[in-house]
C-alpha cells in the first residue's frame, strides 16, 4: 500500500484514537505544530490551506503562542480558523496557546491572554499553558491561571518546559492539581524525560505534551528519517520514516504530538501516523539504536 492509499484509509477511519485529559476534554492524538508558522506573507496562502487540511483531516488540536513570530503565529492561525467556521463548528477544534514567562504575573497574563484571543479571532481558548519558568511566583502563576478559568477566557491549563523537580514543586501549591498537561520535546533520538518525568506526570494524570516529535529544527531531524532500522521499519510497512517516528511518539496511548508543518502533504502524512501500532520487535530495534536513558538526564528543548 503507497502512502496515497494509507492517508485516504486514515482519513476514511476519522482519525478516531484520542487522548482523554483528565477534566474530561478528548483530544487528537496528532495535532498541529504552528512554530515558525506565519512568518513569511508569501507562504501565508500556503499555511491556511495546510492548518485547514489538518483540522479537516481529524488533526483539530492547534498549537501556538504568543511568542511565535511575536504574534503572527496566532494571527494566522486566526485567519485559517475564520475560514473553517464557514464550514465547522467552533467546538470542533481544540485550541492552545502559551503566555510568555515575562507575561505571567496575573495582571500582565490576563492581558496576554486576551491579546491571544483577538489575534484568533476567539472568545475563548481551551488551553493556556505557561510556556517556561520564569521570575514570577508560581504562585502568582497557578492564581493567574485559575483566574483565566474562572473568568471563561481559558477552558483549561497547562505548563511547558517542565522537568520532574518543577512539576513537583507546582503540585504542591493550592489550585495546581488543575494542570492538565505539560509540554515538553520528546522525539525517538531525545528520550530522557522516559527517565522519571512521563512516570510522575502518569501518576498524577498529566497528560504529555510532545512538540518536536520529529526533532524538526534540530540537529537529528535528518538523521532519524535516514536511520536504517526507521528506514527499514517504514519500508516494511509500506509507509514512511516520519510515520515510523510519529507512531513511536504516540505509542502508549495517552500522549499527544505536535508536529509542525506548512505543507498539507506533509500534514497529511503526519495525520495518517495515529494509527500505527508498531510492534513489540520493532519497538524492542529502535530501542537497540536509540536506547532509553538509564540516568536522570537534564530536559531537552532542542
Amino acid at each position: 500500500m503507497n502512502i496515497c492509499s494509507i492517508i485516504t484509509v486514515m482519513e476514511v477511519e476519522g482519525m478516531s484514537k484520542q487522548v482523554r485529559l483528565k477534566n474530561g476534554a478528548v483530544v487528537p492524538r496528532i495535532g498541529l505544530g504552528t512554530w515558525m508558522i506565519g512568518d513569511e506573507p508569501a507562504k501565508e496562502n500556503q499555511e491556511i490551506d495546510a492548518i485547514l487540511t489538518g483540522i479537516r483531516a481529524g488533526m483539530r488540536l492547534i498549537d501556538t503562542a504568543e511568542m511565535y513570530g511575536e504574534g503572527r503565529s496566532e494571527l494566522l492561525v486566526g485567519k485559517a480558523l475564520k475560514r473553517y467556521f464557514k464550514e465547522g463548528s467552533r467546538d470542533e477544534v481544540f485550541v492552545v496557546s502559551k503566555v510568555l514567562p515575562w507575561n505571567a504575573g496575573k495582571k500582565d497574563m490576563r492581558n496576554s491572554c486576551v491579546k491571544s484571543l483577538e489575534r484568533l479571532g476567539l472568545d475563548y481558548l481551551d488551553m493556556y499553558l505557561y510556556h517556561w519558568i520564569g521570575n514570577v511566583p508560581m504562585v502568582e502563576v497557578v492564581d493567574g491561571l485559575n483566574a483565566l478559568q474562572d473568568e471563561g477566557l481559558i477552558r483549561s491549563w497547562g505548563v511547558s518546559n517542565f522537568d520532574i523537580k518543577d512539576m513537583e514543586r507546582l503540585l504542591k501549591i493550592p489550585g495546581a492539581e488543575r494542570c492538565q498537561v505539560n509540554q515538553v520535546l520528546y522525539h525517538l533520538g531525545s528520550r530522557g524525560i522516559e527517565y522519571d518525568l512521563i512516570d510522575y506526570m502518569t501518576a498524577h494524570d498529566i497528560v504529555l505534551m510532545s512538540y518536536c516529535p520529529l526533532a524538526q529544527g534540530g540537529r537529528l531531524s535528518k538523521g532519524l528519517r535516514e536511520n536504517q532500522v526507521v528506514c527499514d521499519i517504514a519500508k516494511a510497512r509500506g509507509i514512511t520514516p516520519t510515520q515510523v517516528l510519529l507512531g513511536w511518539n504516540i505509542r502508549n496511548g495517552s500522549t499527544i504530538a505536535i508536529p509542525k508543518s506548512s505543507s498539507s502533504d506533509h500534514i497529511k502524512e503526519n495525520g495518517a501516523a495515529v494509527n500505527i501500532e508498531l510492534t513489540k520487535a520493532e519497538l524492542e530495534a529502535l530501542d537497540r539504536e536509540y536506547p532509553p536513558p538509564t540516568t536522570k538526564l537534564p530536559l531537552d528543548t532542542e
